[in-house]
């Protein structure tokens, strides 16, 4: 067979709040931190936007308790005499590394998002799933 289109994403019964079609909302709130914030006080009906809401909340947090943290420590290493260099050197590129594991998973996560697959990204999934299921 030729090029088939995709199937077209899940559509869910309940309510929008905010309008959109769930994959585009969801594709939306997970824009690290405050795609997310927005999302999860906007929408309050549709499960699967809350979630990748709350997970962009956490992925974000954690984004920026890193920067920060990257931020402190590379402060410290500058100020360390003779091997300030060297050591801001590898840290640099630690960091880097790690920055560009955060924008993986959140490309992966907003593809997953606007195809209307529910991903969990390992360690935070579980726990922004946690948060929805609790919410009220």
């Amino acid at each position: 067979m030729p090029d088939e289109p995709p199937p077209p994403p899940p559509v869910s019964d309940s309510p929008k709040s905010t309008g959109l079609p769930s994959n585009i909302a969801a594709a939306l709130a997970c824009i690290p931190l405050i795609g997310g914030i927005v999302f999860y006080i906007l929408e309050k009906h549709d499960s699967f936007v809350r979630f990748y809401s709350m997970q962009s909340i956490i992925l974000g947090g954690a984004w920026l308790l890193f920067s920060i943290a990257a931020s402190v420590i590379g402060l410290i290493f500058r100020s360390i005499p003779v091997i300030a260099g060297v050591l801001d050197f590898f840290w640099g590129i630690i960091v880097g590394v790690i920055n560009i594991a955060f924008v993986v998973l959140w490309i992966i996560a907003t593809v997953k998002a606007f195809t209307g697959v529910r991903w969990e990204i390992p360690y935070i999934g579980p726990m922004a799933r946690k948060q929805v299921e609790t919410a009220p």
